[in-house]
């Protein structure tokens, strides 16, 4: 058999499993349909997403992964054919704290797939108030990163609004150096946030030395300017190029590679247990010898393990401060439960923020 005869006979194979492809998703799609009308005759007010259902799929989709594509691959496009078919039930609009092509923009496409509305919002606040008034379903904001810490404008957000955290999204953040130059040595100028710029540092040094570096509002806005004037680049993400049409002139410039972002979503909506949950509560304790001890002690009795605790001023009394923290597990689950009956004797105040599913790389 000759090599085209081969290639032949492999293209009618793949044409034979897309036929396949095509009409499971037509059949998995009509049974979205059917779901829509089933909790619409249950509940003209039903919630459509599921995060904790969402969740455990893609972590069946991955744990059953034969490859050869990689696991977090697979769990995209899984991710997208989800988002499809629940806008066949009901198209979601998510804010997120922009401009297009911020990180935050993609982890919200991350976490809900494009076949959502996206709203980007000038100010983490905003977002907050987008959903709050339901103007949008959900909201996506960065609480954390694993080099440059908390966001501390989120975590004031919760001492004020009734919102519930929905899920996380953790996304590794690879800069990339973009223009329309053809080749490096063209470039006069790069743009970029200035924390983008200090994390990719090393590199600049060593392969652009002697290139302007101007601060942009964000790395959106450097993708902007970047396609708008010859000899100029940008430090941005990959959602930045596709929105601005940059081409990629090297990839991952970050000093550290393992440099990872958590955002939060947010909304109005309370989510059921999943396989493997998160819950973050927000406490307050008088202010006395001792009354820290006394918030972790519940955890430590009833076997709870606590991921993260940060600190906030209360905005209410001078040098009384508010703890957040992030325990493994659900509300629901029986050791949480009664962790938190136990804190709310404790404690001047205890709110849930949220139990949700721990995010899916």
């Amino acid at each position: 058999m000759t090599e085209e005869e081969d290639l032949l006979r492999l293209r009618d194979q793949i044409d034979a499993v897309d036929e396949k492809i095509l009409d499971l998703i037509s059949q998995r799609a009509r049974y979205a349909q059917q779901v829509a009308r089933v909790k619409r005759g249950a509940d003209e007010t039903a919630s459509f997403y599921r995060p904790e259902r969402e969740a455990d799929v893609l972590r069946r989709i991955k744990a059953a992964n034969p490859g050869p594509l990689d696991d977090e691959e697979m769990a995209r496009l899984f991710r997208e054919i989800m988002s499809a078919c629940l806008a066949l039930e009901e198209r979601q609009t998510v804010a997120y704290f922009g401009p297009e092509g911020t990180f935050t923009h993609a982890a919200a496409l991350k976490h809900f797939g494009h076949s959502v509305h996206t709203k980007p919002l000038g100010a983490i606040s905003e977002v907050f108030r987008e959903v709050e008034s339901r103007v949008c379903n959900f909201g996506v904001v960065p609480i954390e990163n694993s080099t440059e810490g908390v966001v501390n404008h989120t975590l004031d957000s919760f001492l004020h609004s009734p919102l519930k955290i929905c899920g996380e999204v953790e996304m590794r953040i690879h800069q990339h150096l973009l223009s329309n130059e053809p080749e490096s040595n063209r470039i006069k100028r790069i743009y970029s946030h200035p924390q983008s710029l200090a994390q990719c540092r090393e590199w600049l040094d060593a392969h652009l030395p002697g290139v302007e570096r101007i601060h942009a509002s964000s790395n959106a806005d450097a993708a902007r300017k970047a396609s708008q004037e010859a000899g100029s680049a940008a430090i941005a993400g990959d959602v930045a190029a596709e929105r601005y049409g940059l081409k990629i002139l090297q990839r991952n410039i970050e000093d550290n590679p393992e440099n990872v972002t958590r955002f939060l979503v947010i909304g109005r909506q309370e989510v059921g247990p999943s396989e493997d949950d998160k819950t973050s509560i927000l406490v307050s304790a008088h202010n006395r010898p001792g009354s820290l001890h006394a918030l972790l002690s519940p955890l430590a009795r009833n076997n709870v393990s606590l991921t993260r605790i940060e600190s906030r001023p209360s905005r209410g009394i001078n040098w009384e401060y508010v703890f957040f923290l992030d325990l493994e597990g659900h509300c629901q689950d029986e050791p949480i439960r009664k962790a938190l009956d136990e804190l709310r004797e404790a404690a001047q105040m205890v709110r849930v923020l949220g139990s949700y599913p721990r995010a899916v790389m």
